[in-house]
């Protein structure tokens, strides 16, 4: 599937040599080793606050609104944060939103230690981290290519997310120990903690290794640049719009998770962790499958979204506890192959001036639309049951990435061909010029 020069695939000249090429890079090196410290804090902190919530309330809706207020910050001012991204360094301003939530997280750890910590502390914090969060994740993701450089990008941006999942494997188990030993508030103060690894890291990464990338100079009318940069581009706008549905309607598995476990399984934070640490393991082999990809398809994004969708029907009906943890890895790998495919897609057709703005939109639908879609989970799942709120989010992404498929394949000049003959693919996408000829 394509959609016109560049589209289908990304614009590096070669691949990667193998797929950990990035690591061999110092700078880049530091970066990973303090973010694998500080994700893994980072899912100890989530798994933590879901349970804190539940516990304190008893209802998948209080989770939902504290989701929603750590990503409403994100849907109300993501692009603000590109356009700063653009501007500022980056290095420096990491240093600032790093250490800011480092401190959101030594807070909250103070409050539930001292037995004080109420609901609203916790939507406060939440809020709080997702106002640092619009700075520092547009940030984050385009220093990238300043570490690396155009040719080890798809590759960073594939190990960030097998990053993230590795510790996404670590975090939630350990929460979960935590929790049932001493409860919510050690995992907040490790998680406080965590933030000085990649502190240290930025401030031990060498100026002078890092790739010059042309910063925005300042000036009116950059946030509107921004989208009518995207809007004229198709390869942009529509891979975002996917992410879009699937954050807002296919990832609100704090809602549905915490519901199996609490009313359909009758379980306790041990199985909660054990559940996502399933899904990172499957999200962690997505992400390694692709670092080992030179370059990033569309059509492997629609097919992803498509499979990731279905999957999540067939998981809410699932007859069995086992059979519902087994599903929850395919879950986790397309989900993730979702995410990097869509990203890498982004990152490597923008032009780098406008990177920061570019993925601050990039991030805004995929997490600014969990304030939409978490409490409205939230509310069907406690009306209708866990079931048929993962349901409802599955058919959503499912439809939805169909339906940008064929948009995707209109735009490309393709269209589906159906060959039901033995021995050749059944179901494809040709050229329109093609499929007449064959005619």
């Amino acid at each position: 599937m394509s959609t016109g020069p560049g589209a289908d695939s990304a614009p590096a000249p070669t691949a990667p040599t193998s797929m950990f090429s990035s690591l061999k890079i110092r700078n880049y090196r530091l970066f990973a080793s303090g973010q694998v410290v500080s994700n893994t804090g980072t899912w100890m902190q989530r798994i933590a606050q879901d349970w804190l919530v539940l516990s304190l309330t008893g209802s998948a809706s209080a989770v939902g609104i504290t989701i929603a207020l750590q990503f409403l910050p994100m849907l109300l001012f993501g692009l603000y944060g590109g356009v700063l991204a653009d501007r500022l360094r980056k290095r420096p301003l990491l240093l600032a939103t790093q250490s800011a939530m480092g401190i959101t997280g030594l807070a909250l750890a103070a409050l539930t230690l001292t037995g004080h910590v109420e609901v609203w502390h916790v939507y406060a914090t939440a809020f709080l981290t997702g106002l640092v969060t619009v700075v520092d994740n547009p940030a984050r993701q385009a220093f990238v290519v300043e570490m690396v450089g155009p040719k080890d990008l798809q590759n960073a941006v594939s190990l960030n997310s097998a990053n993230f999942q590795s510790a996404r494997l670590v975090g939630p188990a350990v929460a979960g120990l935590l929790i049932t030993a001493v409860g919510s508030g050690y995992a907040f103060l490790l998680n406080g903690l965590s933030f000085l690894a990649p502190v240290l890291g930025l401030l031990m990464m060498r100026t002078s290794e890092l790739h010059k990338v042309e910063r925005a100079p300042r000036g009116k009318g950059q946030l509107r640049e921004g989208l009518k940069y995207v809007s004229a581009h198709p390869e942009l706008i529509w891979p975002i719009v996917l992410v879009g549905f699937i954050g807002t309607f296919g990832f609100n598995f704090p809602i549905w998770l915490s519901a199996f476990v609490d009313d359909v399984f009758q379980g306790g934070a041990g199985m909660y962790g054990w559940l996502n640490t399933l899904m990172a393991a499957g999200s962690l082999a997505g992400a390694l499958l692709a670092a080992r990809r030179g370059t990033s398809r569309l059509r492997l994004l629609v097919g992803a979204a498509v499979a990731f969708g279905i999957l999540e029907i067939v998981a809410s009906a699932a007859p069995s506890f086992w059979i519902f943890a087994a599903l929850l890895v395919p879950i986790g790998m397309f989900g993730l192959t979702v995410n990097v495919t869509a990203n890498s897609s982004v990152q490597m057709a923008t032009d780098p001036a406008m990177r920061g703005r570019v993925m601050s939109l990039f991030m805004m639908v995929f997490t600014g639309g969990t304030p939409l879609g978490a409490p409205l989970f939230g509310w069907i799942t406690d009306t209708y049951g866990a079931r048929i709120g993962f349901a409802a989010g599955g058919i959503i992404s499912a439809l939805a990435a169909l339906a940008v498929g064929l948009v995707l394949a209109r735009v490309g000049g393709l269209r589906l061909k159906v060959d039901m003959r033995r021995g050749h693919q059944h179901v494809r996408f040709v050229p329109r010029e093609q499929l007449a000829t064959a005619a």
